[in-house]
């Protein structure tokens, strides 16, 4: 897992604001350096994700005392989006601890749904405090959110016999572990292009292998599962979504088409207008596509 670590750009010049989303960062990274499978990792684990949301939930108090001390207009659906936190996400991902028995894989998914929720939240509502706005969702992407995750919903029971949850409308790129990539390209009606990317988290895929394979595999043997057989839970995956589209022919698919982490990022930063993030209860799915017009084909055959 990579580390968690506290970025400038996070920053909104309120200073009290500023250092309790610093703290917040380090003590998330003190977590991820406790050292794994010692005997004392459970009460140690406990102690540290009590600590965290004390912090979190006095955070947000000062950060609510300082909106209403500017009068600021937006201090209404902040606070609700605070509340939301932590009457609900909170309440899920320490079920999800206290089910695993503070296993340091629950642990490692708890730090990065803070994470990811953290640094999103400060990109966008903290941002806004102090007049300074960022991009939400893309309108045409919002529209198709509910058909987008009953899809990809669709698909994880399909594979891994797992319920997914939309956990980001937006994904920017943020940390989400050791992670398997893949895309595909389809033509469909109309003379179009799409090109789906899928990430699919270590945990999952080894499930999904065990699943399909009928094999007994452990997290630990996750750098033992070969290329072909990722290929074909992906091929099962795309499977699944490509039904959103109408499509007329898929693209050649094979090995080529699996990416690590440095091209996923490089081809990430092209742009995908619709980028989302699934949440499980055993790692993440992301789920991005674009689409363009592809040129007609001249009489000898060539685009």
């Amino acid at each position: 897992m990579e580390q968690i670590a506290w970025d400038d750009k996070f920053n909104i010049g309120v200073e009290v604001v500023d250092k309790a989303h610093a703290k917040l960062f380090r003590i998330m990274k003190k977590l991820l350096e406790i050292p794994e499978d010692t005997d004392s990792n459970p009460s140690t684990y406990k102690e540290g994700i009590k600590y965290l949301e004390a912090y979190t939930m006095t955070h947000f108090l000062e950060e609510e005392s300082y909106m209403r001390s500017i009068r600021y207009s937006g201090y209404a659906q902040h606070k609700r989006i605070h509340d939301n936190f932590r009457d609900k996400t909170l309440v899920s991902i320490k079920k999800d601890l206290e089910l695993s028995g503070y296993s340091t894989a629950a642990i490692q998914r708890l730090l990065l749904a803070m994470n990811n929720w953290l640094a999103e939240h400060i990109m966008v509502e903290d941002q806004a405090i102090v007049g300074k706005s960022f991009a939400r969702k893309n309108k045409k992407s919002s529209s198709y959110l509910p058909l987008i995750s009953k899809t990809v919903n669709r698909a994880t029971m399909e594979v891994f016999q797992i319920e997914s949850k939309l956990f980001s409308e937006e994904y920017k790129g943020q940390n989400m572990g050791n992670v398997f990539y893949c895309q595909r390209s389809y033509d469909i009606e109309g003379g179009s292009r799409v090109q789906i990317l899928l990430g699919v988290g270590d945990l999952l895929m080894v499930r999904g292998v065990n699943r399909i394979l009928g094999t007994r595999m452990t997290q630990k043997d996750k750098a033992e599962i070969d290329r072909e057989t990722i290929l074909k839970i992906f091929a099962l995956l795309f499977e699944n979504v490509s039904k959103m589209f109408h499509v007329e022919k898929a693209l050649e698919f094979g090995k080529d088409n699996l990416l690590d982490k440095d091209t996923f990022r490089t081809d990430f930063m092209k742009g995908y207008p619709c980028r989302m993030l699934f949440s499980t209860k055993v790692g993440y799915v992301l789920f991005c596509y674009r689409s363009w017009r592809v040129k007609e084909q001249t009489g000898n055959g060539k685009q």
